[in-house]
């Protein structure tokens, strides 16, 4: 019975070396640049609750963009990792140029959306249900934030292009590089220029989001420059910009395949933000708390992530190259790495989140209740592992149109009524609303259970192709 578990289930030595390669590098970017934005939200949140909620309200807009951009990238990426696995490089090229594409029509909608529409999207998370709080104060704070925030959009978007295909290669290091100078830029600049630091004026939240802006120019320049000055690393790289044209077979396998995933991407990350407005709806205190508490779930969740994202890279190129039964053993061992792994690291939240709230210069009620939501989010983090495993398995296949009901019609069809109802048609605590919606992913868990067991996401998309 052992035999067969650790057969099925445990890799051996190279197996974990090869899959810790992968994902210690993005592990240890994502970590640095959480551990920066969990600084700089402490040194805002130094400042007041009115600036804290403010910033966090803008930070959920943003994140909305910058999933936007991860479903125009990941779209194509499904066919530039198994391009590359198949050793195509002019495939990954086409598919390379198709992410420039995508991210500059989505900066562009962007730039107009929040330029012209940010008190009317800022105002959606305001409610003056609560007892603490000024919203007057937040929205001016909000919006001050984010008039410098938007500059940073288009160099973010186009350097995930980069950003995305390096990492489809397998090489991770630069990226990780990247983001380690721009984190550690954005933490210096972010205490010289929100406190006034050595002379300089005390911005507030506007120096906040000029550190922010600046430090996402340092990682695009980086990205960049290495890329095009490698070429024989980067062989798609050459000639990319020589021609707009992307041949029609590619592009409709592009469109085909990757639309379903763009659409996920872009209509789970609205969702999410859904969800935290009807959270809002009971008033600043809550967003205030549940600011305070997705930062150190950030913090903690990067391992899950992570290892999903090994999981499109070393199962898509296997994919590619056609070993479909190895895609399948790898998968198996990488998600129960996952999960054991988070299963520990939840553990070390629920320890660390007792204290983390304290930090914040804020009133008691609203510590006290972040670090309610905190053990909440601890405890749900195993299923969410799974689940997100079972996302990129999914994903790594092709299967986009399954991809897309799993992920954002699942959160649309259940969890945001589901949200809606609890927060604004009962007198639930918000903890235990809070609760309730974070474990509607017991049924994610079940569904992507089955359908990666069905093995229905084993296919080569690339078979054929010259």
């Amino acid at each position: 019975m052992w035999a067969k578990f650790k057969n099925k289930f445990i890799g051996d030595r190279d197996f974990y070396r090869h899959v810790l390669f992968l994902a210690v590098p993005m592990i240890i970017q994502n970590a640095i640049t959480s551990f920066v934005s969990f600084l700089d939200n402490i040194m805002v949140g130094q400042i007041g609750t009115e600036q804290m909620s403010g910033v966090a309200i803008v930070n959920q807009l943003v994140f909305v963009f910058n999933i936007f951009i991860f479903g125009g990238v990941s779209g194509a990426g499904i066919f530039s990792t198994q391009y590359y696995g198949k050793g195509d490089y002019e495939g990954q090229k086409h598919a390379f140029r198709f992410k420039l594409y995508i991210c500059a029509v989505i900066a562009g909608a962007a730039l107009l959306l929040f330029g012209f529409l940010d008190t009317q999207l800022i105002s959606l998370y305001l409610n003056d249900a609560g007892s603490v709080g000024d919203i007057t104060l937040a929205m001016k704070y909000g919006r001050e934030y984010l008039a410098v925030m938007i500059i940073g959009l288009a160099p973010f978007a186009i350097g995930q292009a980069y950003i995305s295909t390096i990492r489809e290669t397998g090489q991770t290091f630069v990226p990780m590089f990247a983001g380690i100078v721009a984190v550690v830029t954005n933490l210096a600049l972010d205490y010289l220029l929100i406190f006034g630091a050595l002379g300089l004026p005390a911005l507030g939240v506007r120096g906040a989001a000029i550190a922010t802006v600046i430090a996402r120019f340092i990682e695009f320049f980086i990205v960049v420059v290495w890329t095009h000055s490698h070429k024989k690393e980067n062989p798609y790289i050459a000639g990319a910009y020589s021609s707009p044209k992307i041949p029609w077979h590619t592009l409709k396998g592009i469109l085909v395949k990757g639309s379903p995933l763009m659409f996920n991407e872009m209509l789970w990350a609205t969702g999410i933000a859904v969800i935290s407005q009807c959270y809002a709806a009971r008033g600043l205190e809550v967003v205030a708390a549940q600011n305070i508490s997705s930062t150190i779930s950030n913090l903690f969740n990067i391992v899950y992530i992570q290892l999903g994202g090994c999981i499109s890279i070393v199962v898509g190129q296997l994919l590619g190259a056609g070993k479909l039964e190895e895609a399948r053993d790898s998968d198996n061992k990488m998600i129960f790495f996952s999960v054991c792994s988070c299963t520990a690291i939840s553990l070390l939240m629920m320890v660390v989140g007792r204290f983390f709230p304290s930090i914040y210069n804020t009133e008691e009620s609203i510590k006290s209740l972040a670090r309610t939501f905190i053990v909440i989010a601890a405890l749900a983090m195993p299923l969410c592992s799974f689940s997100h495993c079972a996302y990129f398995t999914l994903r790594s296949g092709g299967k986009t149109i399954v991809t897309f009901l799993f992920d954002s019609v699942y959160t649309w069809a259940l969890v945001i009524p589901f949200a809606y109802f609890l927060a604004n048609h009962t007198t639930l605590p918000i903890a235990v609303v809070f609760f309730l919606v974070q474990f509607t992913e017991i049924f994610k868990v079940t569904l992507g259970f089955f359908m990666v067991k069905s093995g229905v996401w084993l296919q080569n998309i690339v078979e054929g192709e010259a």
